[in-house]
């Protein structure tokens, strides 16, 4: 017995040694040193602190106060400041944090799944991006800052994660997102503020386990998956109530001397990076509420099977996220997937019916432009239709930041679309389709006549057609359908279409059957 007393005596130390150290003023990874703070907006600052303590923020300036709750939460806001820096920011209560090399500019969330996780130099598995040696031994700026969430998983959301702020130098970029870094400097050139980048990706992943519950519950057609979500939580806090008692029950017992086995604490059905929320509660909600400009999206690989329904998945990912930010409807710009041999065939137009899976994603794709500030860079000519991970990102990046540039920092001068679908108009054996963004007009990419198009009667069988461009519309015929009633473009997995605007965007696939 005296050596068990020993024990519980060591042990009781050990607890009460990292309860102080716990009880200290706190900060979640995200607010560190070397971070970039999003300028012009309210600033959310949050950590913990002992219960009823009193704590103290200052950035040049600015000074809020708070008190940390029963829990030892606190939060405070700052007002908003200008783009600049280096700054220092001090946060007091019983101890005090320093933060320096703060930078005030823009900020924005990467995420999706290996695309987006791709990295510029070689990785197990996949090529490097094109001309990665000098893209490596560029990526020396100063005023870039990179934040990257290690993969984890939570059936909960939980409140911090193990990662820091670095600045963009050759050695921090070697394992960061190169669709992220070719973004973000694109639009830090052209604007020339600092720029903030928190990577948050996982290869393979499909789009439910980034959505929160709020998301699924504004989606009438996720409906199902937000009654999942919610009667897995019910559950593991019922499994939890369970435990809990049963543990006090074992401590009790303990403390008399009976050794018993100690009760196992229950798993959450939803803990896991293949379930809805799993990511989301895990590498995105410790990140709320950070001030953010807005968010790149580039996945969809993994919900390929979802076809059109891909469109109400994103639906719930985008609402979800805007509803826990709070920041209103904040940009969120995706990735159209790139053409790739899915189904491994040589048969370029084979009607296999797999083949249209991709052309009905791009649809849903296409469809997610209709929610407020979202925008799509379009990629059917980056592509490599034997890697699912296409070299050249720098392209990529650019595209979204023309989204960025053009609708986010007021550059009107900007063409940032290829050409999107708007409408058909049918007259006799010919359909005139019209297109938002032809920029200064129409064009074949390479010089050929117009490839990629079909029509179709009223019996639905379409038809290879013949497509020429007149002014801003493409007139679209084929002597096989006298009475045409749709259009479709790019359809099959493997298409690579020509039609592009005199800058040089392509357009998007499209089916006039799927579209308004």
């Amino acid at each position: 017995m005296r050596d068990l007393r020993r024990l519980f005596v060591f042990c009781f130390v050990v607890l009460m040694i990292s309860s102080a150290a716990i009880a200290a003023v706190r900060l979640p990874a995200v607010i560190d040193s070397n971070m970039v703070l999003q300028r012009g907006m309210e600033l959310n600052l949050w950590g913990w602190a002992d219960p009823g303590e009193k704590v103290e923020v200052l950035l040049n300036d600015s000074k809020a106060a708070a008190e940390a709750d029963e829990l030892g939460n606190w939060s405070v806001k700052l007002p908003s400041q200008e783009a600049g820096g280096p700054c220092t920011m001090t946060v007091k209560g019983e101890n005090s944090i320093t933060l320096e090399n703060i930078l005030i500019g823009e900020v924005w969330v990467c995420s999706g799944q290996s695309n987006m996780e791709k990295n510029i130099g070689p990785r197990s598995g996949q090529r490097p991006v094109k001309n990665w040696v000098h893209e490596i031994a560029d990526a020396d700026y100063p005023e870039m800052r990179l934040f990257q969430v290690p993969r984890a998983t939570s059936g909960v959301p939980v409140n911090d994660v193990n990662a820091d702020w670095k600045e963009c130098t050759p050695e921090t970029i070697r394992g960061f997102s190169a669709t992220a870094y070719f973004f973000g400097r694109y639009v830090h050139r052209e604007i020339g503020v600092p720029v903030g980048l928190i990577m948050t990706s996982w290869g393979g992943t499909r789009s439910e386990p980034w959505t929160p519950p709020s998301g699924f519950a504004q989606v009438e057609e996720t409906s199902g998956i937000s009654q999942r979500v919610e009667q897995a939580n019910r559950d593991y806090r019922e499994s939890m109530a369970v435990y809990l008692a049963a543990e006090q029950t074992w401590e009790k017992m303990i403390s008399e001397g009976d050794m018993s086995k100690r009760p196992l604490e229950p798993e959450h059905a939803l803990n896991s990076h293949r379930e809805p929320t799993g990511l989301y509660n895990a590498m995105v909600a410790p990140l709320v509420p950070f001030g953010i400009r807005g968010a790149i999206w580039y996945q969809g690989e993994g919900n390929r099977g979802d076809r059109l329904t891909y469109f109400d998945k994103m639906n719930a990912l985008i609402k979800g996220w805007r509803t826990e930010w709070k920041q209103g409807d904040f940009p969120f710009y995706l990735v159209q997937l790139a053409p790739f041999n899915y189904e491994n065939t040589d048969t370029v137009g084979h009607s296999y019916p797999e083949a249209y899976y991709l052309p009905e994603v791009w649809v849903a794709q296409l469809k997610t432009l209709a929610l407020p500030n979202t925008g799509m860079a379009v990629t059917t000519d980056i592509t490599e239709l034997y890697d699912i991970h296409p070299t050249n990102k720098q392209d990529v990046g650019k595209r979204l930041a023309l989204w960025a540039l053009a609708k986010d920092y007021g550059r009107k001068d900007l063409v940032y679309s290829g050409p999107l679908y708007k409408g058909i108009e049918i007259e006799g054996s010919s359909v005139k389709v019209s297109f938002d963004f032809t920029g200064s007009g129409l064009a074949s990419s390479d010089g050929e006549p117009l490839n990629w198009f079909e029509i179709a009667g009223a019996d639905g069988d379409f038809k290879r057609a013949g497509a020429v461009i007149e002014g801003d519309q493409v007139v679209v015929s084929c002597p096989g359908v006298e009475e045409p009633e749709a259009v479709r473009f790019g359809w099959h997995e493997l298409a690579i279409p020509n039609l592009v605007n005199r800058e040089g965007l392509p357009a998007s696939p499209f089916n006039s059957k799927l579209l308004p």
